[in-house]
């Protein structure tokens, strides 16, 4: 079989939105069930930015490899902050099977993993939802979110009045506001989107019972306050978290990983979720190999059920 090229136009018409947070999920309880190996990221940085290399294999699939460079001034030259290349292969012969785009999965995965905690941990009536930051994950927030709690209220603060602008005509009932305080306060969720170093919002704005989503990563500061650990729950994706970077958070760095419980051990239920209506919870994510590979291998399947992508050959065999 020849190896197939999938570029972004393609993976963006085939990879389901829906469908990609049930993946996720089972993705999540396979990690926390040790059924995924994973070394941690692993790269090297220059002036301008950060490269980093992240495998990973889940028993019953392919093993995945995603490329993926983070150069946070690239939105002033008209290009995203993060690119990527995600590389599949035959598990049980290294044979390579597919090299797609990986910018909008990481995208998309990013904010997946972000909603589902939200599914999983925001109170089942939540109806505001507060995104914080006008970039790349602010438009993909304001796509996923309203697929797990119907939000009516949907607050948008970004830095650039520009950018926030551009999140908010993604969403129906939408407001741009003129501050990050005004966009938290009250709010049941709040989205993290940023790449700031120092916390956009403070732990003393967020209300009782709010969930709050992290995904921003730009060593060595970091855009969750400290300070919201002392007054809410934490969940991550992995107990890996707590490393240094590139593996970790700087936000968790140095802290007890028993702080934290992983999504997967919620659906497993191995551990507790929400315990009560006024509890806050957090969602701090690292971005894990894991997700990568199997949103990969749901474009790579549906690709190959719809004859989609380019076919590459890349040596002669008799």
């Amino acid at each position: 079989m020849p190896l197939l090229l999938l570029n972004q136009e393609d993976v963006e018409r085939l990879l389901d939105p829906a469908t990609m947070l049930d993946v996720l999920a089972q993705g999540f309880a396979d990690l926390s069930a040790g059924n995924v190996v994973a070394p941690g990221r692993s790269g090297l940085r220059t002036p301008d930015g950060f490269f980093a290399t992240m495998p990973g294999w889940r028993a019953d699939g392919p093993i995945g490899v995603k490329l993926v460079t983070a150069f946070h001034d690239n939105p002033g030259r008209g290009l995203p902050g993060h690119q990527a290349l995600i590389c599949l292969f035959d598990p049980e012969t290294g044979t390579p099977l597919v090299v797609m785009d990986g910018t909008h999965i990481t995208a998309l995965r990013t904010a997946g993993g972000a909603a589902l905690s939200a599914r999983l941990l925001a109170r089942p009536g939540a109806q505001s939802l507060a995104i914080i930051g006008g970039g790349v994950q602010g438009i993909a927030h304001a796509h996923l979110m309203p697929l797990v709690r119907d939000v009516v209220d949907i607050r948008v603060w970004s830095r650039s009045a520009e950018s926030a602008e551009r999140v908010a005509t993604v969403a129906t009932r939408a407001q741009v506001v003129a501050t990050a305080e005004e966009a938290v306060r009250d709010a049941d969720i709040v989205c993290l989107c940023t790449s700031a170093q120092e916390p956009p919002v403070l732990a003393a704005w967020i209300a009782p019972g709010a969930h709050v989503t992290s995904v921003g990563l730009n060593p060595p500061g970091g855009e969750l306050d400290p300070a919201l650990l002392d007054r809410g729950r934490l969940f991550v994706e992995s107990y890996d978290a707590f490393q240094p970077a590139p593996v970790g958070c700087p936000e968790l760095e140095g802290l007890d990983p028993s702080l934290g419980t992983e999504l997967g051990e919620v659906i497993l239920g191995q551990r507790p979720g929400r315990e009560t209506p006024d509890q806050i919870t957090i969602y701090k994510s690292m971005g894990h190999a894991m997700e990568d590979v199997v949103t990969a291998n749901l474009v790579y399947q549906a690709a190959l059920a719809e004859g989609e992508g380019t076919p590459f050959v890349m040596e002669n065999r008799p």
